[in-house]
């Protein structure tokens, strides 16, 4: 895929719920979660009745129906909470991209988290921009000074900067290699960070949201 090419394509139709449920069940016999991905405004997905309604046949039976946001998250995430089907939510988990750059979702993850529901934090690492093979910078400075000061490395700083946070239920580490899953593991050592280092990389690191995601846009996906 290239540069700003889109690299997934989603159908949020009854019709395709179905079939990705049955290959699901074929694959999974005791499947517990299903999330439906990239639930945004502009796919209509929370607010196609069909699906809903066939969500809610799915959650009668037992099994936990999740959401997984892209950009923008925070309205996708509101709504997700609001959605009710025979009178109780609809949604019994949240899965959203949150990270030192992209913090922007953090009160409606909080909200979600209050209002019961499990928080699944996806891109922790921000696609490998908060680890050492990103581009040097001042902020990537900042956390290998940091992680350094602690002991452990910059990816593991990051996730545990993530993990810090109460209302976090899992966060995914992305890890494709052993070395990196040992890495990202020594978040679990160092957490929950000092409340004034989690402070000052929550101020000395962020990045506006519209930015970030341009920034995303631009990567090279595989």
């Amino acid at each position: 895929v290239g540069a700003g090419e889109a690299h997934e394509v989603k159908y949020h139709t009854a019709a395709q719920l179905a079939k990705q449920l049955a290959e699901s069940r074929e694959n999974l016999p005791s499947l517990a979660l299903y999330q439906i991905h990239s639930a945004t405004e502009a796919s209509g997905v929370l607010e196609n009745e069909e699906v809903l309604d066939a969500l809610a046949a799915l959650r009668d039976s037992g099994v936990v129906c999740g959401v997984s946001v892209s950009h923008p998250q925070r309205p996708s995430i509101r709504r997700a909470i609001e959605v009710a089907r025979g009178g109780g939510p609809l949604f019994g988990s949240v899965q959203a991209t949150f990270n030192l750059l992209d913090q922007s979702a953090a009160a409606e993850l909080a909200a979600a988290h209050e209002a019961g529901m499990c928080v699944i934090v996806k891109e922790a690492l921000a696609n490998g921009r908060l680890t050492e093979r990103a581009p040097d910078s001042d902020k990537l400075a900042l956390l290998r000074e940091e992680a350094a000061a602690l002991g452990t490395g910059v990816d593991a700083l990051a996730l545990a900067w993530v993990i810090s946070h109460p209302w976090v239920t899992v966060c995914l580490s992305g890890a494709s290699t052993v070395e990196q899953l040992r890495s990202n593991a020594d978040a679990l050592r160092i957490a929950p960070l000092d409340p004034a280092l989690h402070a000052r990389l929550s101020a000395a690191v962020r990045q506006e949201c519209d930015e970030y995601w341009e920034d995303r846009k631009a990567l090279q996906w595989n």
